[in-house]
């Protein structure tokens, strides 16, 4: 095994000696007569420990401490001052410029060694901290730079899939709009509707807690499949040009079922969403009435899902303001007036005081 290096700096020769010595067998040493010469030695050689004389001509061993402290290329090399001092107020000023132990001369062999070696240990063990502790900063950065990689690819991945679902759903919502071409325009204006209304009940009293928990996109994209169902409605009842008599009308109403039942398809060939819980309650409870008169199920007040409530208010708004061929479009205030006139019969009554504040009148 390699000796560590050791300088021993004294003005007398014969401590000098001595302390070459007692150190030889062990270490590597390297004695020098004073501290401009130790300074010189430093410029070419690093040793694990210094022996400082306190007591030199010229320069102290005090100076030269705060010397080596300040010069970054030596502050860390532990150095021990050897002295013939022994007042504490001397040994106290030895410790407070760095020194990491105060020997008395003439020092007594065995434990001049043991204190070397237990300084020495001391500082293999530092270096051994300080080099853990960059490694583990190393280690830190890279898996912060990993752990930033992996969230920007999850978060690309999640857009791509994000923007494939919507896309997938407005091809859907297209192809429902264009079987039934007199409302063409219907699910992207519902959805705007959706959408201010939902955002007038964000700070709600009485709704506000639970539409503060939904993520509005994720709301809206679904809100796109409350009319899935017309898919299965025979185009002589969806493209018929006048009125529905009361047969056809009740095979229109079934696309409300018939909608619950194709995203009921669609969850059993994929785990559970979120999304398509929302998509089903749109489809399936946009034409419930608050007096219990609605379809497919009869539900009332509150019993009706709030996204249920939300969606016939935008449904029919938009059925109201759009022109059919049965029917000219009414005016936003006309149209307005008869929802107001519904409420508590059609419509939750606080949703709709709601729906027209945001509208206006």
């Amino acid at each position: 095994m390699e000796k560590e290096l050791i300088v021993l700096v004294d003005d007398n020769p014969s401590n000098l000696r001595a302390g070459k010595n007692v150190l030889m067998e062990h270490y590597l040493v390297v004695t020098v007569p004073s501290a401009a010469k130790m300074f010189s030695l430093l410029t070419v050689n690093t040793p694990a420990l210094i022996l400082l004389d306190v007591d030199m001509p010229e320069m102290d061993g005090y100076a030269a401490l705060r010397i080596l402290k300040e010069k970054p290329e030596t502050c860390d090399i532990p150095v021990i001052f050897l002295t013939g001092k022994t007042d504490v107020e001397n040994e106290l000023v030895g410790f407070d410029l760095g020194a990491v132990d105060y020997i008395v001369k003439p020092f007594i062999p065995s434990l001049l060694l043991k204190r070397i070696e237990v300084h020495l240990l001391i500082a293999a063990q530092k270096k051994t901290l300080e080099m853990q502790k960059k490694t583990l900063e190393i280690q830190q950065k890279e898996l912060k730079h990993f752990n930033d990689n992996l969230q920007r690819m999850v978060d690309e991945k999640t857009r791509t899939v994000v923007e494939l679902q919507d896309a997938i759903l407005k091809t859907v919502a297209d192809l429902v709009e264009s079987r039934d071409d007199i409302t063409g325009g219907h699910i992207e204006r519902t959805q705007r509707g959706v959408s201010v209304l939902m955002g007038a009940l964000r700070d709600h009293p009485v709704f506000g807690e639970v539409v503060s928990t939904w993520d509005f996109k994720l709301m809206l994209q679904s809100s796109q499949l409350h009319d899935v169902g017309k898919i299965a409605i025979s185009d002589r009842i969806l493209l018929k040009p006048g009125k529905l008599d009361n047969d056809e009308f009740e095979e229109m109403k079934k696309h409300a079922a018939i909608g619950v039942q194709i995203i009921e398809r669609i969850e059993s060939l994929t785990t559970a969403c979120d999304f398509l819980d929302h998509a089903k309650i749109f489809a399936g409870t946009h034409h419930e009435k608050w007096d219990g008169s609605g379809y497919p199920n009869g539900l009332s007040k509150e019993s009706i899902p709030l996204q249920g409530r939300i969606m016939a208010l935008a449904d029919v708004y938009d059925a109201l303001v759009s022109e059919r061929p049965y029917k000219k479009a009414f005016s936003h205030a006309e149209a307005i007036k008869i929802i107001q006139n519904s409420k508590e019969t059609q419509f939750d009554p606080i949703l709709t005081d709601v729906f027209v504040n945001v509208m206006g009148t």
